[in-house]
């Protein structure tokens, strides 16, 4: 892997366990740290296991690849949403709310970028409460120029009230539901490191 910047991958902490897993049989002493964390480009769900002498804390980000980057993490395995702790579950839907909330360009970029799936379904049609009427004013209105906010959305499309809440909750509900169709943000897959 390249130095750029666009290698590196990190993750927001959703939650940490000082004294490990609870499942590890090792003795406490022997366990590592352990948090739950959510990529912040890729939107993957992690296990990280702490280095030593960490500091990081509940919605920190942290560094997980390069390895010769990491500073607060040793190893990092990827988890379903199943895997996580109740609190890390619990504390996700405030990481994807700051991680859209940091970058809104590209979660803007779904209402203007978005394609057809087949001849029958839209991209947009996956977006929660986006129905037919909805799908096509989207579609109208981006045919004047690409939408450059949120506010902007909702200016431009009647009757489409907060469109950044209809993005993080299709976020949430593809990290819920493994047997998904199709899916715009959480990718399958399994990254360790």
């Amino acid at each position: 892997m390249s130095d750029s910047a666009t290698d590196e991958r990190r993750a927001v902490v959703l939650d940490l366990l000082p004294n490990g897993r609870p499942d590890d049989d090792r003795p406490s002493y022997e366990q590592p740290a352990v948090a739950y964390a959510v990529g912040d480009e890729e939107f993957r769900l992690y296990e990280l296991e702490l280095a030593d002498d960490t500091d990081a804390g509940i919605g920190d980000t942290v560094t997980i690849r390069p390895a010769e980057a990491r500073t607060a993490v040793d190893r990092f395995r990827e988890v379903s949403y199943d895997d996580l702790s109740n609190a890390a579950g619990s504390e996700l839907e405030y990481a994807v709310t700051q991680i859209v909330e940091d970058d809104p360009e590209r979660f803007v970029g779904i209402y203007s970028e978005a394609d057809p799936l087949s001849l029958r379904m839209h991209q947009l049609d996956l977006l929660p409460g986006v129905g037919d009427t909805i799908r096509n004013s989207v579609l109208d209105a981006r045919k004047r120029g690409p939408f450059e906010s949120f506010d902007d959305v909702e200016e431009r499309v009647s009757g489409f009230h907060d469109p950044r809440d209809t993005l993080i909750e299709r976020i949430l509900t593809e990290f819920r539901d493994e047997d998904l169709n199709y899916r715009l943000f959480v990718r399958p897959g399994r990254v360790e490191g």
